[in-house]
């Protein structure tokens, strides 16, 4: 079994990946910069024995994060649980994908993590769409390489901006309108979120497709691409384990170095 651990923005998620690179169960946590090593390790055990994990079956650990404040403190807290010094995506180890990029070191993990399971689950070419703090549109082509995408505000981003900058806007929950041409304020902001998301997306697939050609796969993740999505006029599929999958392959690829801290 192994512990697969994202550090975003706005949250923390992890699940335990079993032999068939299976994700269950998935937990989210905040991400909090004030929180310390010890404060994780005591959350994620909690929820680990709640759910009927037991910590000495890990196999291996991995992390990707995108905030470098919390990765050094992870690595200590998964280490506190699982005795193991968790592998961190990023240069070092292998993933199985070729980055085109420009300068391919600034790739963030959790990109690298969700191109590599659409690599390896999808149909090629794959356009993957993560909508979290951003929303990130990228591309794996036909040859299984990494060649760029788009990026725009989240969604909730988008919100945050708008309550803050106008005084009569409430704040609301991310959900569907009742209709589009909506008759009270809350049901207005609901229809621009998602309508307005869900055509900024369309768009940016449309651009895509004059330079790529249609792609096999369209496949979206992060916490609301459920929610935006089936509003979008492409076929898009829904993967929410996308990025922990793609965790559990580049872990395989390179569990040869796996150590207990006792090692170190």
């Amino acid at each position: 079994m192994i512990l697969a651990i994202d550090v975003g923005n706005t949250h923390i998620t992890f699940g335990c990946l079993n032999e068939k690179n299976q994700a269950q169960p998935v937990v989210r946590i905040p991400t909090d910069l004030k929180e310390t090593e010890f404060g994780y390790a005591v959350k994620m055990k909690e929820i680990l024995e709640l759910s009927g994990v037991d910590e000495n079956k890990f196999d291996g650990a991995i992390i990707s994060s995108v905030v470098p404040p919390i990765t050094e403190m992870m690595k200590r807290a998964v280490g506190l649980i699982t005795g193991l010094e968790p592998l961190v995506v990023g240069p070092g180890l292998k993933s199985g994908i070729k980055i085109e990029l420009d300068d391919p070191g600034t790739l963030a993990a959790d990109l690298i993590a969700t191109a590599v399971a659409a690599k390896y689950e999808y149909p090629l070419p794959c356009v993957i769409i993560d909508m979290g703090t951003a929303t990130t549109i990228t591309v794996v082509s036909a040859a299984g390489s990494y060649i760029g995408g788009a990026i725009l505000p989240g969604i909730g981003t988008s919100l945050n901006a708008l309550t803050k900058g106008t005084s009569l806007l409430p704040s609301i929950e991310i959900q569907p309108p009742r209709k589009a041409i909506s008759k009270e304020t809350a049901d207005a902001m609901k229809s621009g979120l998602i309508y307005g998301n869900a055509g900024s997306i369309d768009g940016i697939l449309d651009q895509f497709e004059k330079e790529i050609g249609k792609p096999e796969t369209i496949v979206s993740t992060g916490g609301l691409g459920r929610v935006v999505c089936p509003y979008c006029r492409h076929e898009i599929i829904y993967d929410s384990k996308l990025l922990l999958k793609g965790l559990g392959i580049i872990w395989k690829k390179n569990s040869k170095i796996q150590k207990r801290r006792s090692e170190n």
